[in-house]
Formats: structure tokens, sequence, C-alpha cells
């Protein structure tokens, strides 16, 4: 439990919270507090599926200017991989990660959005990479992440202009999944993640390395990827239960081994 990042966890589903007064700019501390969040929730069996949720006002502005400002290229050479660190830990929680965006979701905030496997927006919700306007680029995924969400040209015009996304726009080009209602966020969240709990958690966890690992790849090496992880499977118990059940017309219990 850290001082501005905590897991809050029920039902089989935990909420990576932040919590930094006013806008949960993310300084050194809570980038590490959320990589810490990010490995209890991954190790931990009970838990299913994430939330990512900032609270009802904002998700997160972005890194902390002032603390950068001052910092010197040799300075963030250093802080730049511990950065990068914290929010790949977010990326690569084995589980489905779905991102509960209110507000601003910008620079480093619409960072750690990019991290989550879907992202649900409030409708006054806005998105963007404005470090240009900084004179800097994205420097925890932005460059990587999002065009690979939405392709290179319209992530060259968010990086390149700056510009703050409206959640209707970001649905249309697939930075967001879905939008509803700001006072719906977290619940909607709460309730896609509440699909996953009691899944067959091997397979979901095959399923969102073969896709993560195939996008970085080319298509045959990624076929081999996705060969290997569904093969695996079927030394597990949950491909027995599950098979088993679909034979019997009845509801798998799966065990999560």
């Amino acid at each position: 439990m850290g001082e501005f990042v905590r897991v809050e966890t029920a039902e089989g589903i935990a909420t990576i919270r932040l919590d930094r007064p006013k806008m949960n700019a993310l300084n050194r501390q809570v980038q590490e507090e959320i990589a810490a969040c990010a490995r209890q929730v991954d190790a931990d069996p009970g838990v299913h599926a994430v939330v990512l949720y900032g609270g009802e006002r904002v998700f997160a502005a972005g890194a902390d200017i002032k603390e950068m400002a001052d910092m010197s290229y040799a300075d963030m050479s250093a802080h730049s991989a511990v950065l990068q660190d914290c929010f790949t830990a977010v990326a690569e929680i084995g589980k489905p990660v779905i991102a509960a965006v209110t507000g601003y979701a910008l620079g480093g905030g619409c960072e750690l959005a990019l991290c989550a496997d879907i992202r649900i927006a409030g409708e006054s919700a806005k998105l963007g990479q404005p470090e240009i306007l900084l004179g800097i680029i994205p420097g925890a995924g932005g460059t990587q992440r999002l065009p690979r969400l939405v392709g290179p040209a319209r992530a060259k015009d968010l990086i390149f202009t700056g510009r703050h996304v409206p959640a209707a726009e970001a649905l249309q080009i697939g930075l967001v999944d879905r939008v509803v209602p700001d006072a719906d966020v977290y619940t909607e969240a709460l309730a896609y993640a509440a699909t996953f709990a009691g899944g067959p958690a091997l397979a979901l966890r095959a399923a969102k390395q073969a896709v993560d690992r195939g996008l970085e790849v080319d298509l045959n090496s990624g076929l081999e990827v996705e060969r290997l992880q569904f093969s695996a499977l079927f030394a597990t118990e949950d491909a027995k239960i599950g098979m088993r059940a679909f034979a019997e017309k009845s509801q798998a219990k799966f065990t999560g081994r």
C-alpha cells in the first residue's frame, strides 16, 4: 500500500487506485508505487482482472512537470529507464486490465491508459500526448504503444500537435473502446472485469501474451508464439475441465491450474 497508489480487491477484481490530489500527477514516487501495485496484482492468484482508476474527476493529468523541469540529460537518461519499466509492469500484468478513464488522461496518464487491454472512458474525458508543447516527446511508451493501437498516421497527429482528444473522437479512432456517462465509468469497468472472475486464468494469461508478443514480431513468428501457447494449455487442469464441461453441457468451474 503506497502513499498515493493502492490496491483495493473485492470478488476477484483488483482496482489500482491513483490518489494524488489534485490531478494525479505522476511523479517518481507515484510511478514506483504503480509498478509495485502492478506486480502485486499480477502475483496474486485471487485476482482475476484489474481496473486502473484515478477517481471520479481525473485519471491522470501526466508527469509531474515541476519534478522534471530541472533534470539534466544525464538525470533523465537514468530515470527514463525506470519510468518505462514502471509502465511496462502494468502492461505485463498477465490478467485482463481495464482502464476506467475519467477527466484528463494526458501525457503519462494517457500512456498509463495505453498499458491497459481495454479503455472505458467517460463522455467528458480527454486524452492526449501534449509533451511536444513542452519541447519534448512522450517517454513512457506513447510513441510505441499509441501507433500500435491507432495506427502511425493518427499517432503522429496526436503526438505532433499535442492536442486533447475528446472521448467521442477517441472512440472513433480506437483510442478508447467504450464511452459511457461520466458517473458510470468505474461501475462499467468493474462490470466488465467481473466477466473474468472465475474464468480460466491460465488461458487468459496465454491469450494476452500471444496477442502482445505476436504484435512485436512478423506473422510467422507470431503464429509460432500462438502455437506454443495453445499447445501448452493442454497440460493444464483448466483445459480438461473446460472441454469436459462442454461435452457434458455443464458450467465449467475453473481452478486456475
